[in-house]
């Protein structure tokens, strides 16, 4: 597999494939136990640690790399404008704990998606689905959202995707601080995503204030997703299944957890 390195100055570190980087870089996640914004400090650098390479692009971290935030907010802004979309209350929401995901592709970002946990204040997804989301907290789940999801269609593809949505996976499972993961997508997208990823559509379409357009909220449970891996695992013999393809890599994921906690997953 020929590794990506970046030759734009973009801070990205080193993609893992023998995972050497974060296993010597001091990466361990403190106990799930702590707050939310002791946890969130102490666990930032194994975050910023995460880096591997799958089907061509580097996936990492852009917290901790401005060359990197700025390349990811550029990519939101070209991407949702070139759709029509106005993400005007985007800025504002900014949350310093979110963690935001991006594959590159000759160290250009290529596919981004932010992860934000509900640390207490809410996930932006309450202003229209709260009674959802209320649903899953009231039976102990804790929740998170993919937001700022943006792909480029002359660079980027569906395996930019895959990888981002690999690091999603591997961050959900490694700091094991969410149940339940959601996402309000466009009606356009969602079929995608409840296809390949195995979201659920549980809200009724309307339209999202921050960016003036359709959205319709999607739900997985991180235990649906870790079951779905886990067949995947078993039908990765099947090579023209390309829906199954786009699923986490399960063993890269175990390496990659393992990496980050110092415990095999």
């Amino acid at each position: 597999m020929r590794q990506i390195h970046s030759s734009r100055g973009t801070n990205c570190p080193p993609p893992v494939r023998d995972l050497a980087y974060l296993a010597l870089s001091g990466a361990g996640f403190q106990s799930p136990e702590t707050s939310p914004h002791q946890w969130f400090d102490e666990n930032t650098a194994a975050l910023r640690g995460l880096s591997f390479e799958r089907s061509g692009f580097q996936v990492c971290i852009a917290n901790g790399s401005e060359a990197l935030k700025r390349q990811t907010a550029k990519l939101i802004e070209r991407m949702y404008s070139a759709r029509g979309l106005f993400p005007y209350g985007m800025h504002a929401n900014i949350d310093p704990r979110d963690i935001t995901v991006v594959a590159l592709l000759d160290g250009e970002a290529v596919a981004t998606a932010t992860i934000r946990v509900d640390h207490g204040g809410g996930l932006l997804a309450d202003t229209l689905y709260s009674k959802e989301i209320d649903h899953v907290r009231a039976t102990g789940g804790r929740v998170c959202e993919i937001t700022q999801l943006a792909i480029d269609p002359e660079r980027g593809s569906h395996e930019a995707l895959a990888g981002v949505m690999q690091a999603v996976f591997v961050i959900t499972q490694a700091t094991r601080r969410v149940t339940d993961i959601f996402a309000e997508v466009n009606p356009r997208h969602a079929g995608f995503h409840q296809r390949v990823f195995g979201f659920r559509r549980v809200g009724v379409e309307k339209i999202c204030p921050r960016v003036n357009a359709p959205a319709v909220l999607l739900h997985l449970p991180l235990s649906e997703f870790e079951e779905r891996v886990a067949r995947h695992e078993r039908l990765m013999h099947m090579n023209g299944d390309r829906v199954h393809r786009l699923l986490p890599d399960p063993v890269q994921s175990r390496q990659l957890i393992q990496a980050m906690t110092g415990k095999a997953a």
